[in-house]
Parts: structure tokens; sequence; C-alpha cells
């Protein structure tokens, strides 16, 4: 008998509503009646009009931009849920926001990641459920279990499709030292070589690059990163290997579509071919580009909420 919850029950606040639907859709289930609203001065509301009593709830919400609103009607949808006696309450966050701050970079910085896991856990979360998280040690700041998937294996099943298992002429590039271990997983999944893009980052948002450790002369390559925000690295790193390096083609995959400023319109003048991201954040109309194609979590994420209920190991999401 599962003693935490006596069912599913699912809802979602207003930061990425198709996701979820496609969540609810995969496990053959819907959602939750929940209404998010704001009052006019933009405070969050949210009304609850089910009962949730001794229920295994799950809160499906991205913290994405508008960041600041998204995170708190998540944190008020804990607490309506937390009132009206859930039996547990998981965050379902595939974006977690504020990850970028998890450690004093320099004197009098905040902290914000381990702020966010704080906030969560006192409005009564009970389990974090995430993708990707942009340090993988953001999940020692909570004092709940946090399960955090990873992308990986959507972008293996993509590229191996398109260039087959082991291709001599294709490599993996990590675009910062950073990003060396994620980028090395993913080379040894599809049994390719790696390479890394060496930068000095000058200052947020901005960054130089120096040289490419590996060789990817005439080699068709697949960077790979945790998020794309506002892509001056990412196309800096697509130049330097096409220049500097002599790749034949570039492509680029990525986890998290943050897509801000002036990313679009680097994207189109960049030497990339194709960007491949999760829908963790959704599509926006108006940064639609025909480089640009989304792929699917939906399954994993209801994979992972039957299993969260169910009580079984999450161990074969990562394969």
């Amino acid at each position: 008998m599962i003693s935490h919850g006596k069912d599913i029950k699912m809802f979602c606040g207003n930061s990425n509503r198709k996701l979820a639907e496609d969540i609810a859709k995969h496990m053959g289930a819907h959602l939750g009646d929940m209404q998010v609203t704001h009052f006019a001065d933009g405070e969050c509301s949210v009304s609850l009009y089910e009962t949730v009593r001794g229920s295994d709830v799950f809160l499906i919400q991205s913290t994405c931009n508008p960041v600041n609103d998204n995170l708190m009607e998540l944190l008020v949808m804990i607490d309506a849920c937390r009132r009206a006696s859930a039996g547990r309450i998981t965050a379902v966050m595939p974006y977690f926001g504020y990850a970028r701050q998890d450690r004093k970079a320099k004197s009098h910085d905040p902290i914000s990641a381990k702020l966010v896991a704080n906030l969560l856990t006192s409005a009564g979360a009970d389990r974090v459920l995430t993708m990707d998280l942009h340090a993988p040690q953001i999940q020692g700041f909570f004092d709940i279990p946090v399960d955090n998937l990873v992308g990986m294996p959507i972008f293996a099943k993509y590229y191996l499709e398109m260039f087959g298992p082991s291709s001599e002429t294709t490599m993996v590039v990590s675009p910062d030292v950073g990003s060396v271990a994620r980028s090395r997983n993913f080379a040894h999944k599809m049994g390719m070589n790696l390479a890394i893009v060496d930068k000095r980052r000058e200052r947020a948002n901005q960054s130089e690059v120096m040289n490419i450790i590996g060789e990817v002369e005439g080699k068709n390559v697949i960077l790979f990163d945790d998020m794309v925000d506002t892509a001056g690295s990412l196309c800096g790193a697509a130049r330097a290997l096409v220049e500097i390096g002599g790749a034949n083609e570039v492509y680029a995959c990525a986890s998290h579509a943050v897509l801000s400023g002036p990313a679009i319109e680097r994207i189109d003048k960049s030497y990339i071919k194709e960007l491949v991201l999760l829908d963790t954040i959704p599509e926006i109309e108006s940064k639609k580009h025909e480089k640009i194609k989304f792929l699917s979590v939906a399954p994993m994420f209801g994979e992972a909420i039957e299993r969260v209920y169910a009580e079984i190991a999450m161990s074969a999401l990562f394969n």
C-alpha cells in the first residue's frame, strides 16, 4: 500500500500549460481544477476547486520568464495544497530558475539558488522534480528529496537517428570548460570523441573565445549545453569551431530555451545549422525560427511522476 497519497492529482500554473497538458495526456490523466490569476496590483491568487485531501499532488510549473511571477505562483500553489491537507506535494519544475547563482563568485554575492530552495521547502513542498539543473550541487541545497532528470537521452536518440552510432565524422563539443563533465557523458553515450571550446568570460552574458582543445577540422560537431540565454557563448563557440577549428557543420542542443534579448538574431546570423531545444520552457510565437527545433520532455516527466507515486527507482530514466 502506498502511504503518502491515495491518488495522483496534477495541477499547473501559467508558465507552461501546454507541457503540463502533454504530461497529463501521456499518463492518460487530466489536470486538476485550479485557477491561478492575479489581482489588479499583480498579486498572485490561487483558487483550488477540488479536494486534494490525502492525495499525492504534483504541481507543474517552470520558473521561467517572468521568473518572479512564476516562482510566486508556485509558492502560493504549494501553500494552497498544504492547507487543503494534501498527502504529499511535489514541485515539478522542468526549468529551475535562479540556478545560476549557486555560489559566491565575488564578495557580497547572494546564493539565490539556496534561497529558492528554502522558499520551496518553507512553503510546504515535500520533494522537487526538475531537469538539468545548471549546477548539480543545487540538489544539496534542499533538505527534501530532489530528482534531477537529464535531457541527454532525448538528445542522444535524436542525434543517433541523424548521424548513427559511433560516427567518425561527428564530434561532441563542450562550449566551455564548466560543461565538460556533462558533455563527456553525452559523448560517451553517442560513442563519439569530445572537444572543448576554451573561453574567458569577461562579464555576464559576454564571453571571449580563446582556443579549441581537440581536432574538429572537417567534422560535423554537436555543441551540447544546459541552456541558451542570450546565445552569445553558443554562437561564439560555433564561430570559433568553423573559423579557427575548421569544422564542417555545427549543430547545437540545450535543455532550456531561455532565449533572452538578442538570442534569436544571433542564432540567425550564426554558423549553427540547427539548434535543438527541449520544451521545459514554452516556445513563444515571436521567437520561432527555422533553425530552432523543440523536442518534448512530457513522456519523461510523465514516467517520472508515475515512478515517484509508485516509489519505483528513477535510474531507468537516465539511460
